[in-house]
């Protein structure tokens, strides 16, 4: 049996639906049992020059006992005419480990959720610079949220690379 360990902030954080759709994603993707997430929060200024939201809701250390494994981000992102949640989840050197789509609530677009088109994540670094039709392969009959999660990506990545800089990751 799986226990979950929690932080009582996390507890509280995210609605139950998508709160198990996190869990899912980092038991499995670091193939873990339980864990703790501990919240990186920044102040006001640097939450605003950076590129993706820091509002102490998005961005945790990710711990199996004493042990850090690496960090999630969590975001909302625009679809066509609603949003949809995603999470990014990095190794400890800040390597994209895994990316996914957690809740779509568009009729249209679900192709963004495949794991065949997130794959093109996968290693990218705060070093790296992500385009939608560029570094990243374009959807048919999901441009709109493809783009959009090219972008928020590309946004994490920067903010993490400005987090590194200033020495607070």
């Amino acid at each position: 049996m799986a226990v979950m360990l929690f932080s009582s902030f996390t507890e509280e954080q995210f609605p139950p639906r998508l709160q198990k759709k996190i869990d899912s994603a980092i038991l499995s993707t670091y193939a873990i049992d339980s864990y703790t997430l501990m919240p990186i929060t920044v102040s006001e200024e640097m939450n605003k020059i950076t590129k993706a939201e820091l509002g102490g809701d998005n961005l945790f250390k990710v711990l199996q006992g004493d042990v850090f494994i690496g960090y999630i981000y969590v975001g909302e992102s625009p679809s066509m005419k609603k949003v949809f949640d995603y999470i990014i989840l990095f190794t400890p050197e800040l390597t994209i480990k895994k990316s996914k789509v957690l809740i779509y609530r568009e009729e249209y677009g679900l192709q963004i959720g495949s794991q065949r088109w997130l794959k093109q994540f996968i290693g990218l670094s705060i070093l790296d610079t992500v385009i939608y039709e560029e570094t990243i392969d374009g959807i048919a009959g999901a441009t709109i949220s493809a783009s959009s999660m090219t972008r928020a990506t590309d946004h994490v990545l920067k903010t993490l690379r400005t987090l590194k800089s200033e020495k607070l990751l």
